[in-house]
C-alpha cells in the first residue's frame, strides 16, 4: 500500500482493493423480537454479508449499498426492534483485532485471511 496525495492508502499490484473501490468494512447488528421478522432480517443479511455472531454480520461494501440494505431492513422493524450499522474505514479496520476462536475479518478480496 502506498499513500496517495490525500493521505488515503491505495492498492498496488494486481487489481484494486475494496478500499480503493470505495468499500468499507460494514457491520450490521440487529435486535428483532418477533421470530418471523427476525428470520426475514437474517435472510437479507445472509445474502449480503458474513454472519459473525447470531445477530451480527459484516461485509465490505460501498456506502450506497450499506444505506440501501439498512433501509430495506428498517422497513421490516417493529416496535422495540433495532438495527445498528457501523462503518469501519481503512484506519479503523487496520487497528481492529479478532481474538479467541472467532473467524477473521472478511478480507478485501472476498476470502478469509489466515
Amino acid at each position: 500500500m502506498i499513500p496517495a496525495r490525500d493521505g488515503i492508502l491505495t492498492g498496488i499490484g494486481k487489481g484494486e482493493n475494496a478500499m480503493a473501490r470505495g468499500e468499507m468494512l460494514t457491520v450490521f447488528s440487529y435486535d428483532v423480537s418477533e421470530n418471523k421478522r427476525r428470520r426475514k432480517v437474517a435472510r437479507i443479511l445472509e445474502d449480503a454479508a458474513t454472519r459473525v455472531q447470531y445477530s451480527v454480520f459484516e461485509a465490505s461494501m460501498s456506502k450506497m449499498r450499506a444505506d440501501s440494505l439498512g433501509q430495506r431492513i428498517a422497513a421490516l422493524l417493529g416496535d422495540g426492534d433495532s438495527l445498528r450499522v457501523y462503518v469501519i474505514g481503512a484506519d479503523g479496520r487496520a487497528r481492529s483485532r479478532v481474538y479467541g476462536d472467532a473467524a477473521p475479518f472478511e478480507s478485501e478480496e472476498g476470502y478469509w485471511l489466515l
